[in-house]
């Protein structure tokens, strides 16, 4: 089954091309979008909701044509919109209520859908306070809420954790996972933030200037790599253990290299070793016993993973098919990257996000 479809999609602006033949399928579960400011992520929410009309291609959500069947879509369809848009003088029950019955709820399924839906958005003990008032973590939970209130088959979340602290994104992150396995809901949501996409989501599609770089499951992103991170303290013994560790690995035999450079993000603490398959234990033993006789401390060993941000560091001819990445731009976070990497959009408008 998919939920949503695409073949060809194209949308072009005076100036601009938002979308150049986009051409994917989606299927149930968590799926992330990811691409740069200027990507096309936000035009392809609007055109798959029938709120704005390609210029070449064709698109299906739940099997209904977007330039045909727009409002059916939105019966089926929540949508979560990247920018505050609350009334502030109005409080939650009221405003999600409202959103209810918009989308065709009878009065009294209305209150009683709104009431499960703030509860279960950790907003149950807040519901008659004003909006204006909320916190931006709370404004959130009501956007999220009003997309969730009339039982959706498919909610379309645009950048879900804009603006929120790294407890907020956690928190905002554990809803959006519930919202599928909880209750079946199928989730697409855009985002920047690579890491959050890796937690989240079953399956990423890249978007780069308007055009697929790359759709797959995030297992596939993040399969392992034939090299173990290393991760140590210093000591008063060996004030850079990272260097006392990288010579001693050396004399051993191995290979040793720092993800990134001297004094970037990820870098400082951070030895990565490569290693055959077949000894990977007997390099872990290796690296133990380095670490003991040295008496510095072992934050982490553990097999290297590749990361979404990886796909934008690709060669063309990798992107022509090959599914190797290559290794993190430098100064990216071998655990959190961001998308540090990606191309900005050049003459982009807001218009196009």
């Amino acid at each position: 089954m998919t939920v949503i479809a695409t073949q060809s999609l194209t949308k072009r602006y005076p100036r601009v091309t938002a979308l150049d033949r986009l051409t994917m399928d989606i299927t149930p579960g968590v799926t992330g979008l990811v691409g740069a400011n200027g990507a096309g992520k936000s035009t392809l929410i609007k055109i798959l909701l029938g709120l704005a009309p390609a210029t070449e291609g064709t698109a299906a959500v739940l099997g209904l044509d977007v330039s045909r069947e727009g409002a059916a879509i939105r019966e089926r369809v929540g949508y979560m919109p990247e920018h505050d848009c609350l009334p502030p003088d109005v409080s939650a029950t009221e405003f999600v209520v409202h959103m209810a019955r918009m989308s065709g709820l009878p009065a009294t399924a209305a209150r009683e859908r709104t009431a499960d839906t703030l509860r279960h958005v950790g907003l149950y003990e807040e519901r008659y306070r004003a909006m204006g008032g909320y916190s931006t973590g709370m404004k959130q939970r009501v956007k999220l809420a009003q997309a969730l209130v009339h039982d959706p088959q498919l909610v379309l979340l645009d950048e879900p954790t804009n603006g929120l602290d790294p407890v907020g994104r956690d928190d905002m992150l554990g809803l959006i996972r519930r919202v599928h396995t909880d209750f079946g809901i199928s989730v697409l949501v855009t985002s920047h933030l690579l890491g959050e996409l890796e937690r989240t989501c079953d399956h990423v599609v890249v978007i780069d200037g308007g055009a697929l770089l790359r759709s797959s499951s995030t297992a596939d992103f993040t399969q392992g790599t034939a090299s173990l991170a290393v991760e140590v303290t210093d000591t008063d013994t060996h004030p850079d253990g990272t260097a006392a560790l990288r010579e001693a690995l050396g004399k051993a035999g191995l290979d040793v290299h720092t993800p990134g450079t001297p004094g970037a993000p990820g870098s400082g603490h951070l030895l990565l070793v490569d290693v055959a398959d077949a000894a990977t234990q007997d390099t872990r033993d290796v690296v133990r016993d380095a670490v003991a006789d040295l008496g510095i401390g072992l934050v982490r060993m553990e097999q290297r993973r590749h990361h979404i941000a990886e796909v934008f560091t690709e060669t063309p001819a990798q992107q022509d098919g090959s599914k190797q990445l290559a290794a993190p731009p430098p100064g990216a976070d071998d655990r959190t990257p961001e998308l540090a990497a990606a191309r900005p959009q050049e003459g982009n408008s807001g218009d196009v996000a």
